[in-house]
């Protein structure tokens, strides 16, 4: 990255944050459309009658493609954790890179924040949403946890632990990797392979909730030199690698309908992938990197070198691109950065294209391109707390690290 590249990534955080001051740290979501009662009752309705459900949730469908201000007509605006992890994250590897005190109080105080929002009624840290998740399967109550939100709990609690040594930030990150290990189920899945559970009493076979648990569990074992934590780890480790197809993808879940492949799904079992290869040294991860990344560039990035949502979309879409997919992208080809050279490039045209088309003058991005026109509402969950991220990690891998003991390339 050159110097003007860095100058105008240095304005763009420095905007960026001054919006999220003035702005507040709840927001609308992404499932907004969905989280009240009458429209989680339509959603179930499609899921179990497709062709009599198809009316009852057009209303939704129309105004996330026409007018997606209505929002806040269903659903107020929210604290996500997700969200909340990731700004602590970025406020982190900020304070990495400048040294600048304000950047560590604001970590500090969105780990402050994810304390108090951990679920209810579970004796170790576990986070999910604030709302009630209709999906194919049935509700998932607001306040379950997710073994697809709390690894990013985890990691905003490890970045802060480098930087400062606190003993109440390591006892959480073990409270985490104790959740994480005995609040989930692994359903065998071939010889020491396991498939674990999206929340504590969900389904299993979803390929990414495995490698985020393999993820998580690996980097407490590393930490805390626990061999349970790298032997459960290992079974979802096994299924994820045995479950990539013979093209180098991984479809969303496994034995059941939903065989779709998208853009940041597939970042997210490919970046946990990098994460264990560099913990483990494990062979059989780079091999996954490798074709699994020749898969991603070839299948999710459309004829303008952009990324695009899915190679094999399971329904119609309603936006072109998604800011959520640019930052999973920004993030994947920062940790694997100098190893491909084509996801070099691509990381380098669409941090062009952020700043040219997605940034918006008050410092937020942009959510969706819609078929037409765009989506402007600014959803923390959905795509501002992960850009804000993955620019602080661009930022510090270009400028150096010389602050903290934080671990570079961690991603």
């Amino acid at each position: 990255m050159n110097v003007q590249d860095t100058t105008t990534l240095q304005e763009s955080l420095e905007k960026f944050t001054e919006w999220l001051d003035a702005y507040g740290e709840t927001s609308q979501d992404h499932q907004d459309f969905y989280a009240g009662t009458l429209s989680r009752k339509a959603k179930a309705l499609y899921y179990r009658r497709p062709a009599i459900g198809l009316p009852a949730v057009a209303p939704m469908v129309f105004c996330e493609a026409f007018l997606p201000r209505a929002r806040v007509l269903f659903h107020p605006p929210m604290r996500l954790p997700i969200a909340d992890a990731h700004y602590a994250m970025g406020f982190a590897l900020l304070f990495n890179t400048t040294g600048k005190e304000t950047w560590y109080r604001r970590a500090v105080h969105f780990l402050e924040v994810l304390k108090s929002t951990r679920c209810p009624g579970y004796g170790h840290y576990g986070w999910g949403y604030p709302f009630h998740w209709q999906t194919r399967n049935g509700v998932i109550p607001a306040g379950t946890p997710l073994i697809t939100t709390t690894p990013y709990c985890y990691e905003a609690f490890e970045y802060v632990f480098r930087i400062d040594g606190a003993k109440e930030w390591r006892d959480i990150m073990h409270a985490i990797a104790e959740h994480a290990l005995r609040d989930y189920r692994n359903k065998e899945a071939g010889p020491g392979a396991g498939s674990c559970t999206y929340t504590p009493l969900g389904e299993t076979g979803v390929v990414n909730a495995s490698a985020y648990r393999a993820f998580l569990l690996t980097s407490a074992w590393r930490e805390f030199g626990e061999n349970r934590y790298r032997e459960e780890a290992e079974k979802n480790l096994n299924f994820v690698l045995t479950n990539q197809q013979p093209d180098g993808s991984w479809p969303y879940a496994v034995g059941d309908v939903r065989e779709f492949i998208d853009h940041f799904h597939t970042c997210f079992v490919l970046k946990a992938i990098a994460k264990i290869e560099k913990l483990t040294g494990d062979a059989r991860c780079g091999q996954a990197i490798d074709r699994g990344t020749a898969f991603y560039l070839s299948h999710l990035f459309d004829r303008e070198g952009l990324p695009k949502p899915f190679s094999r979309a399971p329904r119609l879409t309603v936006y072109r691109r998604e800011l959520y997919d640019c930052a999973e992208c920004l993030n994947l080809g920062t940790l694997l950065e100098g190893r491909f050279p084509a996801l070099d490039g691509a990381v380098k045209r669409l941090l062009g294209d952020i700043f040219k088309n997605w940034r918006k003058k008050d410092g937020s991005f942009r959510s969706r391109k819609l078929w037409f026109g765009w989506d402007n509402v600014p959803m923390h969950r959905w795509g501002q707390s992960q850009m804000f991220r993955s620019l602080c990690l661009i930022l510090r891998n270009s400028g150096g690290s010389s602050h903290s003991n934080l671990v570079t390339g961690r991603g």
